[in-house]
């Protein structure tokens, strides 16, 4: 039986998908297992795929990430998984990463991404679990305007060595190695972050609440170009899932009193989008963010579930 199933789940990624599999291609097939998950393209992300001989589910609709990767994991049979997105290419030191399992209290690995230019991936490879005021930052448009305020500089990981091992919080979910066991034991990812976005964050965070160390290893490492898929969606749809995915994150990890927070910050970080955006943008702007803040408000105003 294969040690490593390497599940990569795709939507409209013909651009990106070649490229990773390709990638994958000199790994001992004995030791390694790969699946790739479908979404329902409509580019030809399944012919790349079927070109290759690499086992495809095609699905006839968009599960969504969350339930796509659940479809891979199910699929296989090795004891580790690796979730790897269609934009990153492995460069090399999967038995590194693989090598962190050997300790059963390790529940999830995440390795070294770089950049077009080869550069870290600094403040996305791994970061802190965020906190209300994390969110709140950032939807205010905090991080933006001062970067390297402690709450960004903390919850970005700013202080990692990219070149040291280190436990961390939340690996990046392009590049996740995790075991059966301890997907088994949370119930996998929860595929209420439909269609996209903070499903694993979440997943790290019941990982880590279920007493798993996550590690940080830069001896495994992958080119990454990231948000392939995410151009082609249109901005409401973008924010309206980014938001509303954020919203349920904060429901469900953050106390009554922070949640609420949290949606006053969006609301009011949408009525400043829509100022800002209407002059480029003009109508668009204001029914995007517009919506964002009625989601905003309309979580405060109602019972906490999500």
């Amino acid at each position: 039986m294969a040690r490593v199933a390497i599940v990569i789940v795709t939507w409209n990624s013909a651009a990106e998908i070649g490229g990773c599999l390709d990638a994958l291609a000199g790994l001992p097939g004995d030791e390694v297992e790969v699946v790739v998950v479908d979404n329902a393209s409509t580019d030809t992300t399944r012919d790349v795929v079927a070109a290759r001989r690499i086992r495809l589910i095609a699905n006839s609709g968009n599960a969504g990430f969350a339930a796509g990767a659940n479809q891979g994991v199910r699929a296989t049979s090795a004891p580790l998984i690796l979730l790897l997105n269609p934009d990153a290419r492995l460069i090399g030191g999967l038995d590194a990463l693989a090598a962190r399992f050997d300790d059963p209290a390790t529940g999830m690995a995440g390795g070294l991404l770089l950049d077009e230019s080869g550069l870290p991936q600094a403040g996305f490879m791994a970061r802190s679990l965020p906190t209300p005021a994390t969110l709140i930052f950032e939807v205010l448009g905090i991080n933006r305007l001062w970067p390297r305020n402690p709450v960004n500089w903390h919850y970005r990981c700013k202080g990692l060595d990219p070149m040291t091992a280190a436990i961390v919080d939340q690996p990046a979910g392009a590049f996740l190695m995790f075991s059966r066991r301890a997907w088994q034991q949370i119930g996998g990812l929860d595929e209420r972050f439909h269609p996209i976005w903070f499903e694993d964050v979440d997943f790290c965070a019941r990982i880590k609440s279920a007493g798993f160390r996550i590690w940080y290893e830069p001896r495994a490492v992958a080119k990454h170009t990231g948000a392939h898929s995410i151009r082609s969606l249109a901005l409401e749809n973008r924010e309206r899932y980014w938001y509303g995915s954020l919203l349920n994150y904060a429901a469900k990890h953050f106390c009554s009193v922070s949640f609420r927070t949290v949606c006053v910050a969006v609301a009011a970080g949408a009525a400043f989008r829509t100022v800002r955006g209407i002059p480029r943008r003009g109508p668009t702007a204001f029914a995007v963010y517009s919506g964002i803040a009625g989601l905003a408000l309309g979580r405060l105003f109602r019972p906490r579930g999500r």
